[in-house]
């Protein structure tokens, strides 16, 4: 549907979109496929007439590892895929920001770099008693310019999301609700943000879109406020020696 990529299988249940990040022998780690695909989803969802919420959540034993070693070794290399992922990488954010219909995360298991992403810029948040969150960015060498450190400090405070993104410290499930970095601790993640998207579609169209829309502008400026900058940092981070030279040692070690 949506003439998405292998990487994200979405399905139609009546008004609702199921979106399955759909890599699962490699914990849906990103690829290029997948960032793509990310970068048009929340266009297409917003311009589908007949959607009126999504619940997004990963194939497998995990929402999704983060970044595969192997797309993180060619951006070290390639100048053109670098220019390309920055690029998706700012569709992602505001298209999620500014997607017109309510998106809730069905957080299955670790939710790590783009991953806690997309839970971060997510409506409401269903998360695994097992599962975690964690921005490992500048553990690889990277800036997270692509949400974590963009709109951490929107939900919890400016100290612990310093803490977080500079360290890349997990977060548990109970630890996310407490912070506000997730809504609720579920035992069946997808079956519960289900639950949540059906009951919020038989509510009046107008007034919860609108309403979505209300909230979220504020979360629009506070990207704005820090986008173009997060892109350039990262973008440069990805031509730094800290960043081959890490990209290297994880690959060796996967091999």
């Amino acid at each position: 549907m949506y003439d998405m990529p292998r990487e994200i299988d979405v399905r139609a249940d009546g008004g609702l979109r199921i979106i399955t990040l759909n890599r699962p022998d490699d914990l849906n780690a990103v690829n290029d496929n997948l960032h793509v695909g990310l970068a048009r989803l929340w266009q297409r969802l917003s311009d589908d007439p007949t959607a009126r919420a999504a619940v997004l959540t990963g194939s497998g034993r995990a929402f999704s590892a983060g970044g595969d070693f192997a797309y993180l070794a060619e951006l070290a290399q390639d100048a053109e895929l670098r220019a390309k992922t920055i690029r998706d990488g700012r569709e992602i954010v505001l298209g999620m920001a500014r997607c017109r219909i309510p998106v809730i995360a069905a957080v299955n298991g670790p939710a790590v770099g783009l991953g806690c992403s997309l839970v971060a810029l997510s409506d409401i948040v269903y998360i695994a008693e097992d599962a975690f969150l964690a921005d490992p960015h500048v553990q690889v060498g990277l800036v997270a310019a692509d949400g974590g450190p963009l709109t951490w400090p929107l939900h919890i405070s400016l100290m612990l999301a310093k803490e977080y993104a500079l360290t890349g410290t997990k977060i548990g499930a109970a630890r996310a609700v407490e912070l506000g970095l997730a809504n609720h601790v579920a035992a069946d993640p997808l079956a519960e943000a289900t639950v949540c998207a059906q009951r919020i579609m038989t509510l009046p169209q107008q007034a919860v879109e609108s309403t979505k829309r209300l909230l979220n502008i504020h979360l629009e400026r506070a990207v704005l406020a820090s986008l173009d900058y997060a892109l350039s940092a990262e973008h440069q981070s990805f031509t730094t020696d800290d960043f081959r030279s890490i990209v290297s040692k994880l690959n060796s070690g996967k091999n």
